[in-house]
């Protein structure tokens, strides 16, 4: 064991010995868990990781409420009008109350981030920074989310005690994931760190709620861990076009004669003038892509650059760099917003601290 994970165990031992109130071991198998998927949903959405993970803690109970084991709803979600998706009845407020019931744990975390962007009850909090996780706090509180007055106290205490605000800032960029400091208590099976996930990554996303789901039910946990992006194989769907991922060192003519698509058609819905062989592994879209994305803006990763983001995102990459006033070749500054569904209202920094007209 190196010196700085002796630390970190050290560390977390004195917690759990001085506070042993303040995590459990459901809680540190949840955020082990599900941390990944938060992240990965953070960068699709913009919403907190630390603020995803504390709602599906206190809200699931760590993993171990009825309405999880029933229905994989991890964040309390009742069904509402517009919900067209399965169901489940559960005591709350009042008895039999319809909650939504999903197939995964990913599709629970989708949804309540899907949730969240769509109501106009929760848009002023997609203005406040995504590291105020006390303004998010207090402001999902004030929205409505819960009826329990002390909601945001326990989001907030949540966060602290089990030190979620890393997830934010390993998504944002703005931390290596290397630095993450895993939890661990004596006794509970320990999982290997994950790097988060580019957002648009459905299947990665879906294998992760689909190890968190068997994890959780059988009592042992195991978290794979990525590298970079891990999807379905074959056809799967990014904003509504159809994509594969494609392995570096494969011919991009036969994936066009596999799938009886013109090869310039192939190039043209990939933003690509020429291509052969593939000198890394990417997604390849069957069709073209839109001209808007499914959520609002995207948080840049380290080392991302605009076709990266249209490629994750499903959007032509001149309309990306229209929407966000940048010129073909711009790469984006880590933690910058590169607005998906119109013009971005400040032009993003890019990498280096230079702005495009500077170039």
């Amino acid at each position: 064991m190196t010196r700085k994970k002796l630390m970190i165990w050290v560390g977390l031992t004195v917690v759990v010995l001085r506070t042993p109130a303040q995590i459990s071991a459901n809680g540190v198998i949840y955020v082990n868990t599900y941390k990944a998927l938060a992240m990965a949903e953070m960068q699709r959405s913009g919403i907190p990781a630390s603020i995803t993970l504390a709602q599906g803690l206190h809200e699931s109970e760590a993993g171990t409420s009825q309405l999880v084991k029933n229905s994989n709803n991890h964040f309390g979600i009742k069904c509402k009008e517009d919900w067209k998706g399965e169901v489940v009845y559960h005591d709350d407020d009042s008895r039999g109350e319809c909650f939504r019931s999903y197939a995964t744990a990913a599709d629970s975390y989708r949804d309540h981030s899907d949730f969240l962007k769509r109501s106009s009850r929760y848009a002023f909090l997609f203005g406040l920074e995504p590291t105020d996780y006390e303004g998010w706090a207090y402001g999902l509180r004030k929205a409505g989310y819960a009826t329990n007055i002390r909601y945001s106290q326990i989001l907030i205490k949540l966060i602290k005690d089990y030190g979620l605000q890393q997830y934010t800032l390993i998504a944002m960029g703005k931390m290596p994931a290397s630095e993450e400091v895993v939890l661990s208590m004596p006794g509970v099976p320990s999982v290997a760190p994950v790097m988060p996930v580019q957002a648009g990554a459905v299947g990665q996303a879906g294998a992760l709620g689909a190890a968190g789901d068997s994890a959780m039910a059988s009592g042992s946990v195991r978290v794979p861990e990525v590298s970079g992006v891990s999807y379905p194989e074959g056809e799967f769907t990014i904003n509504r076009a159809k994509v594969v991922y494609v392995a570096a060192g494969v011919s991009l003519l036969s994936v066009a004669g596999k799938y009886e698509i013109p090869l310039g058609r192939l190039l043209d819905f990939n933003d690509m003038k020429e291509e052969d062989v593939l000198v890394r592994g990417q997604l390849i879209f069957l069709q073209r892509k839109r001209r808007t994305g499914s959520i609002e803006f995207y948080v840049v990763r380290e080392g991302e650059d605009m076709y990266d983001i249209s490629q994750s995102e499903g959007v032509r990459l001149q309309d990306l760099l229209e929407m966000n006033q940048l010129p073909l070749g711009a790469q984006p500054a880590a933690g910058e917003r590169i607005y998906l569904q119109g013009s971005a209202p400040v032009r993003p920094r890019l990498t280096g601290g230079v702005q495009p007209n500077e170039r």
